[in-house]
Formats: C-alpha cells, structure tokens, sequence
C-alpha cells in the first residue's frame, strides 16, 4: 500500500500527516503538537499556526485542525486568545508531563509484549536493569 504525505513547515518544525494512518487526522495533528511540546521545539508561549493555515497548508478540514486544537485546549496544552491565535500554555511542567505519558505509554506496550512472549515481571525488570546498567557503562 502506498501511503501518501502531506507536511506543513512552521517555524523550522513539520507536522505530517499520512492519509493511511488508521487514526482519524485530528489525532495526528494532536499527537505531533504534543510532541514538539514534549520535546520542547514549541515552548511555552509559542505560537501555533492559524486552524486555517494549518488545514490549509496539510490539505485537511479547518473542522479538523478546530477539534485537534479544542482537545488539545481542553487538556490545558495550548490556549486561545480570541483575535490573537492560539500558544502552548505557559505551563513549564507540560513538557516532562507530556514525557513522563509517552513513556508509560512505551512501557505499557513493553509489558504487553513481554506477557505475549511469556515472560513474567521480574524477566522484564531484569531486562530492563540489564539495559539501563549497559547504557550506563556506555555513558548514555
């Protein structure tokens, strides 16, 4: 199958969005805000492009970008001020929160995994400690 891209460039940071991926389009939007969130690339008070820009520019409904950017509003990342536009909150502690959520979200799937494989928690833990403990040699 082939998968088809469109990208939107703002501010030296790209959101794409795949027309395959199985998740509806305003998840992909808000996944990838999270992340330039997350990764601090959009820091506090930053401004996010225009709902129209935005579904202009990645070829999708401004009711798509409208909901991506209520929900993420609604979870307290990104506020709108009427005439003004809409910025990450100014909240320092989004990032890491965000982090920390990605990461228990890896770990669920890592859990999921190791009971498909047949392993049990302290197969994993090990796993995991024998992995940190490598990095650590490593200086990662």
């Amino acid at each position: 199958m082939h998968t088809v891209y469109t990208q939107y460039t703002y501010m030296h940071s790209e959101l794409v969005i795949s027309q395959t991926d199985g998740r509806p389009m305003y998840q992909q939007v808000m996944e990838q805000i999270r992340q330039k969130i997350a990764v601090g690339d959009w820091p506090p008070g930053h401004e996010l492009p225009s709902i129209r820009a935005l579904a202009a520019s990645v070829k999708v409904s401004v009711i798509t970008v409208k909901r991506a950017y209520m929900e993420l509003e609604r979870e307290g990342l990104i506020v709108t001020q009427q005439g003004r536009g809409s910025f990450v909150a100014d909240d320092v502690s989004i990032g890491p929160k965000l982090q920390r959520e990605e990461l228990q979200h890896h770990l669920e799937e890592a859990v999921k995994r190791a009971r498909l494989l047949g392993m049990d928690l302290s197969e994993l833990l090990d796993m995991v400690r024998r992995i940190r403990a490598e990095m650590l040699k490593d200086g990662k």
